[in-house]
């Protein structure tokens, strides 16, 4: 299964665990596939290396590098409109719309909000878990 997976689920995953670091886990384990974008993959470089700097034990270019090569990249043109009532959002639908990814993975309220725009759903961590993932072992 293919998702897209919003910066706060990714830095959440690498830095604190919970939901978001059993997402990480299930997708080195090859049980479902990151898409990414130039984009968002630019937004988690940026988030990380500041996060890395507070805490100094976690080697974030390990985390980054697996993506560069494990990951689905794709070319996902900018939506023409704005989708969320919060435009840096839509890096994210544009993503999920360009791979044809049915589900994104979220915590963020404006992404949940436009949940089944187009056909793209979108998720909070545990509830990913619960259907896709935990219900699949």
């Amino acid at each position: 299964m293919k998702i897209v997976l919003d910066t706060n689920v990714f830095i959440s995953g690498v830095f604190f665990g919970g939901p978001p670091y059993q997402i990480l886990d299930a997708w080195r384990h090859w049980k479902i596939e990151i898409v990414l974008s130039q984009d968002i993959f630019d937004e988690y470089q940026r988030i990380a290396t500041e996060l890395s700097r507070q805490f100094k034990g976690i080697d974030i270019s390990v985390f980054l590098d697996l993506l560069t090569v494990k990951a689905i990249w794709v070319f996902a043109p900018r939506i023409p409109f704005s989708v969320s009532t919060d435009p840096d959002d839509d890096k994210f639908i544009s993503c999920a719309l360009a791979s044809r990814t049915k589900v994104i993975v979220s915590g963020d309220k404006h992404l949940l909000n436009i949940s089944g725009f187009r056909g793209v759903e979108v998720l909070t961590p545990r509830s990913f878990l619960e259907m896709y993932i935990k219900n699949k072992n």
